[in-house]
């Protein structure tokens, strides 16, 4: 028998450690979103210069600023219900662009996205 498991344990402490594991679990795919999804606004800022950029360039711009923001605003609500309130540290360790703390929050369907 494996010593985690012991019949003794209280059913509470075992529902306990399993919710913070998920927790814990949840943050951390939070926290690779967030830094994939900064990932991608850099490579395109990288490729595409912001000076006299066409109108679909901008607009692709826009839409992964969009995508930082949504999740940003994943990665703190996630990060608020493990007890974790200081957001300026979270800011400053991933060098979170203003324009993407700006626009943290939910990703609303536009009237050209299909919706669900």
């Amino acid at each position: 028998m494996s010593r985690d498991f012991r019949l003794d344990r209280v059913p509470v402490d075992v529902l306990a450690y399993e919710l913070a594991e998920e927790r814990a679990s949840a943050l951390g795919r939070m926290g690779r979103a967030l830094e994939a999804a900064l990932a991608r606004l850099r490579e395109f800022d990288a490729v595409h210069p912001r000076e006299g950029a066409a109108a679909s360039t901008q607009q692709k711009r826009r839409l992964l600023v969009r995508e930082a923001g949504h999740a940003l605003w994943m990665f703190v609500v996630q990060r608020e219900a493990s007890g974790l309130r200081n957001n300026r540290l979270l800011m400053r360790d991933y060098n979170v662009p203003g324009e993407v703390q700006h626009c943290m929050g939910p990703l609303l369907a536009s009237s050209g996205q299909a919706k669900a």
